[in-house]
Formats: C-alpha cells, sequence, structure tokens
C-alpha cells in the first residue's frame, strides 16, 4: 500500500518498497486524514536531541571531557535532512506542488540574520579590540555571509584541527554544508515528488544506499598517515609515501581536511535523514502496528542515545599523541551516529514515547530551541577567551564563556530570529506610516546609525592588512624575516674572520634557508671564497620561534614549522656538501615526529667534523617524544663531538617561557632563555 497518501498507485505498482510500510503505516481513507497525516508536528523531543547535541559540540570545542563531541555536528545534520525532506514531502501532499521559493525564503529567514549579527559582533570585536585580527578576517566574514566556508577553509588550506589559529568563524563550516543541502535538495525533491510519492518508500532506500557509498569512498580516501608526512607535501616538497592529498583549484589540499569539511563527504548523515524522512512520518506511526510499539522505540532510542555518548566519549578527530586523524571516524564513525541518530528520531517521534517527553523536558527544550544561536555564538567567545584554537579553557573559563553565550543566543532568539521567523519585522515596516513623527525620527537614526556602522567595519575589513595574531604565529613570522636576513654577525669567539657569515649567492635556497625563503637570490659573475657557517642550527617550529634571538648572537638558523628530522638531515647534508659547514652546530628536530636511529646517524655523520655539535631533546606531549630524547641522549656515548641540552627538562622548569600548547617559546624572555642555553652548551658567552 502507498503509506501516506490514498491517491497514488497500489503497492503493485511500487513493488516491495511499499510492503515496507505495512509495518510502519496504513493508507488513509480521506483527503481530510491525509492532510492530518501531512502535517509535521512540533516534535519536542527532537529539540532534546538539538539540545544534546549543541551541548556536546561546545564541550569539544572547549577541549575538555569529549573528545569526539564534534559528532553533534552529525547529528544535526541527520535531524536536518529528516525535518527538510518531512516538511518537503508534507507540502506536496498538502498542495500538490512544493513552493521553492517560499521554501527558500523560510531557510533564510531562519537561518541569515542571526549569522549576520554574529558576523557584525565578531568584526565589531576585532575593530574595537583586536585590529591585527581584521586582515584574515576578511575572507572568513565573506565566506561565512555566502555560505561557503567549508570550500574557502578547504582551498585556503585552513586545517580545523589548527592549534595555533586565531579563527572566530571557523566553525561555520557546517552552517555552510546545511545551508548547500537547502539550495538543491528541494529542486531534487521536485524531480522525486513528480514521479508520485508511492515511491517515496524506493527512494528512501537508494538514499540509504548512497550514504552507505559515501561512507565507503570516505574510508577509501581517507589517508591513514600522520599529518606530518603531509606537510612537506602542502609546502611543495617532495611526496613521501601514499598519497596525501588532492588536487583542488590549483592548490595541494590535505585528504582528511578535504573529507571533514567536504559538502559531498558530510552529505552522508544528511541523505540518511532524509532517507528515513521518506520511510518514518510521525503521524503515520499512529495508524500502523508500530502505534502499540512505543517502549520497544524507547529501548531502541535509548540505545543509540548510548552509542552517541560512548562514541563522542571514545572517539577522537585527531591524536595530538600520534599527530594523526583518528581513522575510525573517518571509516565508519559517521555513519554509525548516523544510524543511532535515526534510533533516537524513531523513538522521539513516536506520540507515546517516555524518551520523548524526557528529551523534551523545560531545560533540554530551552536549549534545544536556541541550538542555533548558542552554536553560533560560543565558538567566537571560546576565542575571544583563548586567542589560540587549541587552548583548553579552564572550568571557570567554560562557565563563563557559557553565561555570556546564553545571554546572547536568548537574545538574539527573542529579539531577531523569532520576530523575523514570524513577519513581525515586516509588518512593522508595513505599519511605518502610522508612526508618529517622533517614532519616526528613532527609527531614521536607528538605520542611520546601523549604515555607518556597517559601512565602518566593512572599510575597515577591506582595508585591513593581514598580521599574525598570536604569539607562536608572530614569532614563526619574526623567525623567517630574520633567517631572510644576508649577513650575520658571529659571536666572540667564533673562527670566522671579521666576524661576519655572507650568504653565498647561487646556493639553492632548500640549503641555505630551507623552505622558508620564498625568493632565489640571483648568481653573480663574481666568483667569492667560500665562508663557512661559524655556527649553524637547524631546527622545527620551535627553534624558528627564536630564530631572531638565535640570529642576532651570530648564529645561522635554518628553521620551519612542521619540519621532520629527515628533512633536517637531507637540508645539512646539502651544507656540507656545499663546504659550507663550520665547527659548531645545533640540532633541535623531532617535535613533530618520530626520529629513527638511522636519521640520527645520517646527522651525526654530516656534523663529523664539527668540533661541537648541540643537540636538544624535545617538549611535546606527542606519543614519539619520549623515543625521541632516548636517543638523542645516548648520542654523547658514541659521539663524544655531541653535547646534549636536556631542553625538555630545562622547558619543564620554567612553564612561564611556554605557550598553551606546552611546545612553542612564549615571549622574548623565553626566547632568550633558550638562546642562552644554546650558547652556554657552545661554549660561548652568553647574551644578556
Amino acid at each position: 500500500m502507498a503509506p501516506f497518501d490514498g491517491g497514488e498507485p497500489s503497492a503493485a505498482a511500487d513493488g516491495g518498497s511499499s510492503a515496507i510500510m505495512e509495518h510502519i503505516a496504513t493508507r488513509p481513507t480521506s483527503r481530510a486524514s491525509n492532510q492530518l497525516i501531512s502535517r509535521v508536528p512540533y516534535l519536542p523531543g527532537l529539540d532534546g536531541m538539538r539540545a544534546v547535541a549543541v551541548l556536546a559540540v561546545m564541550v569539544y570545542h572547549a577541549h575538555l571531557w569529549l573528545s569526539a563531541g564534534f559528532l553533534g555536528v552529525e547529528v544535526f545534520f541527520v535531524i536536518s535532512g529528516y525535518l527538510i525532506t518531512l516538511l518537503l514531502i508534507a507540502e506536496h501532499e498538502r498542495e500538490h506542488r512544493v513552493h521553492l521559493g517560499q521554501f527558500w525564503l523560510r531557510r533564510f529567514r531562519r537561518l541569515l540574520p542571526a549569522l549576520y549579527v554574529a558576523l557584525v559582533m565578531v568584526s565589531l570585536y576585532c575593530l574595537l579590540f583586536f585590529r591585527d585580527a581584521l586582515g584574515k578576517l576578511r575572507g572568513d566574514v565573506l565566506a561565512a555571509a555566502t555560505y561557503s566556508t567549508n570550500w574557502y577553509q578547504i582551498w585556503s588550506g585552513q586545517s580545523y584541527t589548527g592549534e595555533f589559529d586565531f579563527v572566530p568563524l571557523r566553525h561555520l563550516w557546517s552552517l555552510a554544508v546545511e545551508e548547500q543541502f537547502y539550495l538543491f535538495w528541494p529542486l531534487v525533491m521536485l524531480v522525486i515528488l513528480r514521479r508520485g510519492r508511492a515511491r517515496l518508500p524506493r527512494v528512501g532506500m537508494w538514499l540509504l544506499g548512497i550514504s552507505i557509498a559515501i561512507t565507503i569512498g570516505t574510508a577509501i580516501f581517507f589517508h591513514p598517515g600522520a599529518t606530518f608526512s603531509c606537510a612537506d607535501v602542502v609546502q611543495g616538497r617532495e611526496q613521501l609515501g601514499p598519497p596525501c592529498t588532492v588536487e583542488f583549484l590549483g592548490r595541494a589540499i590535505e585528504k582528511n581536511n578535504f573529507l571533514y569539511l567536504g559538502t559531498i563527504s558530510r552529505m552522508s548523515g544528511i541523505l540518511l535523514g532524509a532517507g528515513f524522512a521518506m520511510l518514518w512520518r510521525p503521524l503515520a506511526i499512529v495508524r500502523g502496528p508500530l502505534r502499540h510499539k512505543s517502549r520497544q522505540l524507547d529501548l531502541l532510542g535509548l540505545a543509540g542515545l548510548a552509542l552517541f555518548g560512548l562514541l563522542a566519549w571514545k572517539y577522537e578527530l585527531f591524536s595530538a599523541f600520534t599527530s594523526s586523524w583518528y581513522g575510525p571516524i573517518f571509516r565508519g564513525g559517521f555513519f554509525l551516529t548516523g544510524l543511532a541518530t535515526l534510533a533516537i528520531i524513531a523513538a522521539v517521534t513516536h506520540p507515546g514515547s517516555i524518551l520523548g517527553k524526557v528529551l523534551g523536558n523545560p531545560v533540554l527544550n530551552w536549549v534545544g530551541t536556541r541550538s542555533y544561536g548558542l552554536y553560533l555564538f560560543h565558538w567566537p567567545i571560546y576565542q575571544f577567551i583563548r586567542n589560540e584554537a587549541g587552548i583548553q579553557l579552564s572550568v571557570p573559563q567554560l562557565l563563563a564563556a557559557w553565561a555570556a553565550t546564553g545571554i546572547i543566543a536568548e537574545a538574539s532568539y527573542r529579539f531577531v530570529e523569532t520576530p523575523i521567523r514570524k513577519g513581525h519585522l515586516s509588518a512593522w515596516w508595513h505599519r511605518r506610516r502610522a508612526m508618529g513623527y517622533a517614532q519616526r525620527r528613532r527609527v531614521m537614526l536607528g538605520a542611520t546609525c546601523s549604515c555607518v556602522l556597517l559601512g565602518v567595519l566593512g572599510v575597515s575589513l577591506a582595508l585591513a592588512p593581514v598580521k599574525c595574531t598570536n604569539n607562536n604565529e608572530c614569532a614563526f613570522e619574526a623567525g623567517k624575516k630574520a633567517m631572510v636576513a644576508t649577513t650575520t654577525t658571529a659571536p666572540v669567539g667564533a673562527t670566522n674572520p671579521g666576524g661576519v657569515v655572507t650568504t653565498i649567492a647561487g646556493i639553492p635556497e632548500s640549503t641555505v634557508l630551507g623552505e622558508t625563503t620564498t625568493t632565489t637570490v640571483p648568481a653573480t659573475t663574481t666568483t667569492l671564497p667560500k665562508v663557512k657557517y661559524p655556527i649553524y642550527a637547524i631546527g622545527d617550529s620551535v627553534m624558528l620561534g627564536a630564530a631572531p634571538t638565535l640570529q642576532s648572537a651570530g648564529i645561522v638558523v635554518d628553521a620551519a614549522v612542521s619540519r621532520q628530522a629527515t628533512t633536517g638531515a637531507d637540508i645539512i647534508e646539502g651544507v656540507v656538501a656545499q663546504e659550507l659547514l663550520g665547527d659548531y652546530v645545533v640540532v633541535h628536530l623531532g617535535t613533530n615526529g618520530p626520529m629513527s636511529s638511522a636519521t640520527l646517524e645520517r646527522l651525526m655523520a654530516a656534523t663529523a667534523s664539527a668540533k661541537v655539535v648541540v643537540v636538544l631533546t624535545d617538549k611535546a606531549a606527542r606519543g614519539w617524544t619520549e623515543g625521541n630524547n632516548a636517543l638523542i641522549r645516548a648520542l654523547p656515548g658514541n659521539h663524544p663531538n655531541v653535547v646534549v641540552v636536556d631542553w625538555q627538562a630545562e622547558a619543564g622548569a620554567h612553564p612561564e617561557f611556554i605557550t598553551g600548547d606546552g611546545i612553542h617559546l612564549k615571549n622574548d624572555a623565553a626566547r632568550k632563555f633558550y638562546t642562552n642555553l644554546v650558547l652556554g652548551a657552545l661554549g660561548f658567552p652568553q647574551i644578556p
């Protein structure tokens, strides 16, 4: 039998798919009952689900307790696919058509006003308190305003797991995915519905199949290696190991970031919800055998809720310990979350569901109905508090952030979202002619001030230069600029005549300055005598942060973000081949990945002629740190010219010198401390 409509072809015309619905609903007997069954009732249990989902996301973004709270976004995707499809089917059954313009207008009225308020608030905050962020914010605001944030982040190389960035609009990628779905899905549904609503169960099964296909494709496309294996490729160096990037608009994009943010790969949950809407209609349930199965459905819903909680607790997106994306998430984790969500939907949409009543309690109902505003505003507030995305909020900071988020979300719900959604604003506009003169003046004054504010914000965003926005970022930029310098003064006592190191023209940048230099100095016709670097330092982002101070002390620095020990060995072997290596060498590698004994032996062989080789241990909460440090501490036993500086112990004794990530140098005092440790190990006077 056809599931929801009396005027469609019989079950025989639909094959076996309609038989599925025999266990859910019987055929309505009149147009009146059909209109009743088409109505989508208010379902407080779904608001409770939204509440659970948004709270999971908010806890996850604070880096507290729930390592996979981001799965709450997948719950939102499934609910959106379910409800939007349900609404489109219901409208078609009532009106025998879908009013596309009205549908899109309702979506825009529901979503755009609060979003634009959030964009104005974030821009205004940066204009008043954080002007250095305006330049980078410009692209994010434009992308958010056009619901293309996810593609902009993919194209610009913004990793969702980036820890050192001030990114107050990063979370809007998921809203972009949903809005893109809202734009194209009604067109797809229009084609489906014109072929007859009796075919919907079959289409629902096809959508389930497509969701499974997307899940399988995501699992195949997923790159299981650590992110440092991709860092070299993204920065333009040769790929080592399996392909970890994909070409996107002329850029090398990390596959896993593409999978997490991409509309197609994240469509699995949305299509799962859409397909379920074609099989499971809330008011149709009371017409079929399932009307007396509320307790069994409650058990199913509880199982789904427990599964979601388990996944959110045990899974993770990115492991800092191994510096890699978590494979199970991309190999079925999202799909499992979708199935858990469907189980909860099946329960809470039943009229007799106890779980629906529990999830629909006043507290969760309040959170659920404000979930859009809570999602919009919580992340910018977190960023205003901590500045860097990877820093964990303390419990007092979290409570303060939640209080502020709740107040702003409530104000948005009452004074922006609800009035516009219900048409109060347009009604007020039509009544403006009946206003008194004084009231019209106040309205004009408010409108003028708003226009001026928007103009100031727009000009400020358009003209703002791109600057660094936190300690790590600024330190990295300063380090790169310092390494571009062509001369360096050597410390007193160095064996360099004249105390100056000259960069030799014509030497490849990968040998002299690594990947930190973007220009190549052209070779001259004058042959200069080769002047060896009296002190040569090779390192990663920790050393890069200290580069200006090291350079001022006469040390030639070659350091880069995400550098691996193997890359460092390649570079230093190139320096040796150019006969530029002097008597003193500093090595600080291993923060970003494991170092093998073979790689360390390459470094030792390349520096065997040096009088002193200072090697620093690593300080990072990573799975390979202790193994690296054990190998480093054992070096002096076989290499008499090696002096080990236990940076792990020194930095641990001075937490005031380390940024919130527990790895990088925090300020000038930290850079001076680092430099003096190196100089002392080399046997040179320390800087005052």
